[in-house]
């Protein structure tokens, strides 16, 4: 059965070359800009007027747009902050497109029918200036091992090229700046606690922020996301091919139940409402059901020792509060 999935042909249209394209070209613009935005310390957009009823009515899409506009010139006049931007955007979908081929490059190999990957680009205002990105499967999964293996291809892909990148960004942190009343802090994972220690990096929320920490962070924390043993991520993925079916749904229901304890605990301690987006994410995945694979064969020491360090991974990339809002 696993060999006649093999022999399948995945053809890909000139139509679709062109929509990834396009979407990865508008991912780049976006993410870019959010580097920027992220880079620049003096940024001072516009306030459209309000001389009339019109303008009230519009103010919103004013703001947006004079907002756009206004970074898209700061950015051209300011090369280095675009240079950080660049930087940013290069490393973070350096990272997202890593984890997507993982993906890919694994339903290539058991013959399952998949697109190439889709990236959402996001308004620049958003924080990482995208939304990810994924591949959509399009036939059936022949094994437990197909499964297991392209589910969790993709998160340590990923691992591999965050990594050296968290270890550039934990290098150049820079000097504390003052402590501002009201800011925002992105809270350090444990992998970038220890790449602290080990090479002598005291961090401090009050560090500016350099692009290649911030990839690093927004990347580690996607991972982290997909790890979640729950429904049809790519730990759900992992965890049905490992324990089967009557245990995947067991513990995706446990993790949904921890999750809400910590976005409760995170909002009443840190300030931030970040956490309900997984409770909201992990229970609509909950209600996905998952596909069982034609073969449930064994799946043989290797890949245990492969779903202990894909565990490591989950363990080094997720923090229970990633953000504190003062």
């Amino acid at each position: 059965m696993e060999n006649s999935f093999r022999k399948s042909v995945v053809t890909i249209s000139t139509r679709e070359w062109r929509l990834h394209g396009t979407l990865l070209a508008l991912t780049v613009v976006t993410t870019t800009l959010a580097g920027v935005m992220l880079a620049a310390t003096d940024f001072a957009p516009r306030e459209p007027p309000l001389s009339g009823l019109l303008d009230y009515l519009l103010y919103l899409p004013l703001t947006y747009f004079y907002f756009v506009v206004d970074l898209v010139r700061y950015a051209l006049t300011h090369p280095p902050v675009l240079a950080d931007g660049f930087a940013f955007s290069a490393s973070l979908l350096a990272i997202l497109f890593s984890h997507e081929m993982g993906h890919y490059l694994a339903c290539r190999h058991y013959g399952v029918n998949a697109t190439l990957p889709y990236f959402i680009p996001a308004p620049p205002i958003f924080l990482a200036g995208t939304f990810g990105a994924f591949i959509k499967i399009r036939s059936p999964i022949p094994s437990r091992r197909a499964l297991f293996d392209i589910g969790l291809a993709g998160p340590l892909a990923g691992f591999v090229v965050a990594l050296p990148l968290a270890v550039v960004g934990i290098l150049t942190v820079g000097p504390p700046l003052e402590p501002q009343e009201h800011a925002i802090f992105f809270n350090d994972p444990l992998l970038f606690r220890l790449l602290a220690r080990l090479f002598g990096v005291t961090l401090d929320p009050n560090s500016p922020i350099n692009p290649y920490y911030m990839a690093s962070w927004i990347g580690l924390l996607v991972t982290s996301l997909n790890l979640m043993p729950v429904g049809q991520l790519d730990g759900g993925h992992g965890t049905f091919a490992v324990f089967g079916r009557q245990a995947h749904a067991l513990i995706g229901r446990l993790a949904f139940v921890t999750m809400a304890v910590l976005a409760v605990l995170g909002y009443m301690w840190h300030g931030s409402p970040s956490g309900f987006l997984y409770v909201v994410l992990l229970g609509v995945m909950l209600r996905v059901p998952h596909p069982e694979p034609y073969r449930m064969e064994p799946l043989g020491q290797a890949r245990t020792l492969v779903a202990v360090l894909t565990l490591l991974v989950f363990i080094l990339c997720f923090w229970p509060f990633p953000i504190t809002i003062t």
